[in-house]
């Protein structure tokens, strides 16, 4: 079963053919997706992505407020994740952590936001999704001072989209969490990345499209689709050395173990 970890089908990129991005998602075999339904909560992202959930029976959903919004977070809208949380297709809370490439919102605020949500997460007894862009020790220090549950702890959570460094990838493994793969690992410039996919024990690691961003070669620069999660994982199966379908076979496990799809 061949699974897209982490999509955004809910933007208005899709708004046109969704219905045939999705098609064609399963056309090539295709047959579980993560919305990440709370990736633009300002413009109403939460509600279109549990729409989409409720659609279609093969798409799950996330919620949590994704580091560039930190700033919107309240009581309010933690009401709201924490309502939209107890959905039954929802089986992640993220994306949540911290970016300070962009800093669309305050360090500081972003940090005190990931750490509530890592907090709701543990309680929830849903694995985070973690978003971490130019922020490795802060995230990791985070991580050690708030994802303390041992039954958390012990279920772990994910890193999307990893492009971090070979000391975040083995920090986030020393912690319970898996590495999620995107297009970017096919790219020409991403040698170091490549090492440490290959390198990764097999049990470790997702793959995802993030679509509509960061095609994978050979479709890189057009938007990004479901679809496209079979160049990364033919990819990376020829860079494990493995067949792909043994390797479709692996990460799909991996999520079924992390997330608990209830009827996958």
């Amino acid at each position: 079963m061949l699974i897209d970890s982490h999509v955004h089908l809910d933007v208005a990129q899709f708004d046109e053919d969704r219905e045939e991005v999705i098609a064609r998602a399963l056309a090539v075999g295709v047959e579980c997706m993560l919305e990440i339904a709370g990736s633009d909560i300002g413009a109403g992202s939460l509600p279109r992505g549990l729409r989409l959930a409720e659609t279609y029976p093969f798409i799950y959903a996330a919620v949590g407020l994704h580091p560039h919004e930190a700033s919107l977070y309240d009581e309010a809208l933690e009401a709201v994740l924490l309502t939209a949380s107890q959905h039954p297709k929802v089986i992640g809370w993220g994306e949540i952590g911290l970016d300070f490439h962009y800093d669309h919102s305050p360090r500081e605020i972003q940090q005190r936001v990931f750490r509530r949500q890592l907090e709701l997460a543990s309680q929830t007894g849903l694995p985070p999704i973690i978003h971490t862009r130019e922020a490795e020790e802060e995230t990791i220090a985070i991580l050690d001072d708030v994802w303390t549950d041992p039954v958390a702890r012990e279920r772990g959570g994910v890193f999307h989209c990893f492009t971090g460094s070979r000391a975040l990838a083995e920090a986030a493994l020393a912690r319970g969490f898996l590495l999620s793969f995107s297009g970017i690992v096919t790219f020409r410039s991403a040698a170091e990345l490549q090492e440490i996919a290959a390198s990764l024990p097999p049990d470790r690691f997702l793959i995802e499209t993030d679509c509509p961003y960061l095609a994978p070669i050979p479709h890189r620069g057009r938007r990004n689709e479901p679809s496209f999660v079979r160049e990364t994982a033919a990819f990376l199966a020829q860079l494990r050395g493995v067949p792909i379908e043994e390797l479709i076979a692996t990460t799909a496990e991996n999520f079924r173990r992390l997330f608990r799809p209830p009827s996958q």
